[in-house]
C-alpha cells in the first residue's frame, strides 16, 4: 500500500503523545484512501499465534451511522463522517491453559493499531467500549458467536486538544526484574 504520510511530520511517538479522544468532527468526508490505510493498520496486527480473530465494520452511510445510536446514544458520535467497530470471533482466537480468552487482547492491539494509525494520518478518534453491545450486532448484522469489542468514530477534528496529562510516573509503575 503506497505510504500517503510524507508530509505529515507524526512518528509513532508523536501519534502516542498526541492522541486524544476526540468528540467534535468536521463535517468533511475522510477520504477512502485513509480510511483503507487505517484498516490495513488493523489487518497488520500481531495475534496470538498469529489466528486474527478480528472482524471490522467501517460504517460511513449516515442513516448505517444513526443506526447505531441504538448501541451508543450520542450526536457526537453518530455525525463523525465513519464509525469504526472492531469485532471478535472468540472460536477462532487462542486460549490461555487457565481459559483466559485472547481474542480480547488481539482486537484490542488491532484497534490501537487503527486508533494510531488514524492519529497519524490526521485523523481524530474516540476509543467507545461503554456501548450497547446487542444493539449494535442488531444494527451491523454481526453473525451470532462474534462479539463487538469496540467502536471508535473517525473524522477530521474540529477541536484542539493539547497532549496527554495525568500520567502515573515510570518510577510509580516500572518493576525491574521483579516487583
Amino acid at each position: 500500500m503506497p505510504d500517503d504520510r510524507k508530509g505529515m511530520g507524526l512518528n509513532v511517538f508523536d501519534a502516542i503523545r498526541t492522541r486524544r479522544s476526540i468528540r467534535r468532527y468536521k463535517a468533511q468526508l475522510v477520504e477512502q484512501k485513509k480510511l483503507d490505510q487505517v484498516v490495513e493498520a488493523g489487518r497488520l496486527a500481531p495475534s496470538a499465534k498469529n489466528l486474527q480473530p478480528w472482524h471490522f465494520v467501517l460504517v460511513t452511510d449516515g442513516e448505517q451511522r444513526r443506526a447505531l445510536r441504538a448501541a451508543y446514544a450520542s450526536d457526537w458520535f453518530v455525525g463523525a463522517p465513519a464509525i469504526l467497530v472492531a469485532c471478535g470471533d472468540p472460536s477462532v482466537a487462542w486460549r490461555r491453559m487457565d481459559g483466559e480468552e485472547y481474542w480480547k487482547v488481539d482486537v484490542s492491539i488491532a484497534m490501537e493499531n487503527m486508533v494510531l494509525a488514524a492519529r497519524e494520518l490526521g485523523l481524530g478518534t474516540c476509543w467507545i467500549g461503554a456501548f450497547d453491545e446487542k444493539a449494535a450486532k442488531t444494527a451491523l448484522k454481526v453473525p451470532d458467536g462474534v462479539r463487538v469489542l469496540a467502536m471508535t468514530p473517525i473524522g477530521y477534528p474540529d477541536e484542539e486538544k493539547g497532549e496527554v496529562k495525568n500520567r502515573k510516573t515510570v518510577e510509580e509503575i516500572l518493576h525491574r526484574e521483579t516487583w
